[in-house]
């Protein structure tokens, strides 16, 4: 049973982390971070990733944090995750995009939304 959360350094990667920990820790189930910037192999976990992780209540087991390769598009690397893992629920933060910009470039949201095997928590840079 787990929340699996992608994340980025940005404030909606933050909100859509915690997030998931408040689901997480609501649904009693595991935490599991993918982070979207590839990193370099063996690299430390990031340190605003590590700090945001070391907020993380004691109820709430963290798996260890898994990357996105380069070769791999953000959206696959989500929905291979949360396949991979069997995810009850993933996270991912979300931007404001304009209509056209959503349909000439495609969304990573859109994406998930459509193919994801387990239920899609969506949240703004706001989460609190």
């Amino acid at each position: 049973m787990t929340v699996l959360v992608a994340y980025n350094a940005s404030p909606q990667g933050e909100a859509a982390l915690r997030a998931a920990v408040a689901e997480a820790g609501r649904r009693k189930q595991e935490l599991a971070v993918l982070v979207l910037t590839p990193q370099v192999a063996g690299a430390a976990v990031p340190a605003d990733l590590a700090h945001l992780l070391d907020t993380v209540p004691n109820g709430v087991p963290v798996q260890p944090v898994a990357y996105r390769t380069e070769s791999q598009d953000v959206a696959d690397a989500i929905l291979d995750e949360a396949e991979r893992l069997a995810a009850d629920l993933v996270v991912i933060g979300s931007r404001k995009h304009s209509t056209v910009g959503t349909f000439l470039i495609g969304s990573t949201t859109q994406q998930v939304l459509l193919d994801s095997p387990a239920p899609v928590l969506v949240v703004k840079a706001t989460y609190s």
